[in-house]
């Protein structure tokens, strides 16, 4: 059903060469080490997998080749990071960098120093450090303009206090981009971006919490009276909600492939079920029941990919897809999870077993009607520029 999209030949160049990488480095290394969806990994592990991915050249491929990558389009990453969520590998997202390598920084370049280049961003495309983006704190969420984390000036330094809550990647990082709040009185024009190394004095992280898909992927970042010198801030003082902002329509639908590669992979296993699973003299492929459930899937998997690569094209553009990025994760993610949910129905009690792959796939794209803005705030995007438009 994917084949009929292509992308740039570079693009497709690479999705072969992610597939072969799959098949012949990471899946047999999963199976040496016996991983599967929510195993806690070795870093030592990932770190070995980051290192043979970069080497392979997929490691931040989505990056302009003057920063070492292989200058992908929007619409090629779409295609590719589906190509690898759907293959099946329990660490796949690690094959991109998606959990902490360089698609995390690549919209920060034009923003970084040359010192924090050499420092900080760099080595996450080499696959020598990783990073995550740590701005959700336990009462600031879809409302980023209430972070409670401050930072105050001291000299050259920040003295930095705080809380950030579900960090997504912390676990595997060494530093995050850190925002914190320098002027409390001037809400998002008051937010300034920090680099924080996990090696600091004063952070610690922990995990109190156990996710609906059971992998330890995220972690709570402590702050207490961290100094953190002026050289690390990123993008000028007050200009940290510009810069988490600045990729907010590209970050929404490139989560899209996410959610589409899962539910690809719950529709290719619901159909190789319904072939095998024998009752009443066949299998249940031939119930009618069975085949529109098929049918329906297949229809809004096709639907939610064409919509994300419409969008996609409209950003290699260079047009305003605010609220066509809000419409595709809305879609993608509410799609996806009725897919799952079918796929879960056809496998029967089979599918609500643990260690069965739908069964996780159910649980992990219940998530994504949440995480990255809930369906909530992307109906208010939606909505907005709809009123916005007719008004105008």
């Amino acid at each position: 059903m994917h084949q009929e999209f292509k992308g740039t030949p570079t693009g497709e160049q690479v999705r072969a060469e992610a597939q072969a990488f799959i098949r012949e480095v990471l899946i047999p290394l999963e199976q040496e080490h016996g991983i599967g969806y929510e195993s806690d990994v070795p870093i030592e592990l990932l770190r070995q997998i980051w290192k043979a991915s970069r080497d392979a050249g997929l490691y931040g491929a989505q990056l302009p080749e003057k920063l070492g990558g292989r200058g992908l389009t929007i619409y090629d990453q779409c295609l590719l990071k589906e190509d690898v969520v759907s293959a099946g590998a329990k660490l796949g997202a690690h094959v991109l960098g998606e959990l902490g390598g360089p698609p995390r920084v690549g919209h920060l370049f034009g923003f970084a120093t040359e010192q924090q280049l050499e420092s900080h961003f760099l080595p996450v495309v080499r696959a020598e450090r990783t990073v995550c983006f740590a701005l959700t704190e336990p009462g600031a969420g879809s409302d980023a303009s209430r972070l409670a984390s401050r930072a105050e000036a001291d000299g050259d330094h920040f003295v930095l206090n705080g809380h950030k809550r579900y960090i997504s990647g912390a676990p595997y990082a060494d530093f995050a981009i850190l925002m914190a709040a320098t002027d409390p009185t001037a809400g998002p024009k008051g937010v300034t971006a920090f680099l924080v190394d996990f090696d600091q004095p004063g952070v610690t992280l922990d995990s109190d919490y156990l996710p609906i898909s059971g992998q330890r992927s995220h972690a709570d970042i402590h702050l207490e009276n961290v100094r953190i010198h002026k050289d690390n801030i990123i993008g000028g003082l007050g200009r940290g909600f510009q810069l988490g902002m600045a990729r907010i329509n590209v970050n929404r639908l490139l989560h899209c492939p996410t959610m589409l590669g899962l539910a690809r992979r719950a529709l290719t296993a619901a159909a190789e079920y319904a072939t095998q699973r024998q009752q009443f003299g066949g299998p249940i492929a031939q119930f009618q029941a069975i085949q529109h459930m098929l049918a329906d899937m297949a229809t809004e998997l096709h639907a939610a990919r064409s919509m994300m690569l419409d969008v996609a094209s409209r950003i290699d553009r260079g047009e305003d897809t605010r609220e066509a990025s809000a419409m595709s994760k809305l879609f993608a993610s509410e799609r996806a999870f009725q897919i799952a949910d079918r796929a879960l129905q056809i496998h029967g009690g089979v599918g609500l077993m643990k260690g069965n792959d739908v069964e996780f796939i159910f649980r992990a794209l219940r998530m994504y009607r949440i995480v990255t803005g809930t369906s909530e705030i992307q109906r208010n995007t939606i909505a907005k520029g709809l009123l916005k438009n007719l008004g105008s």
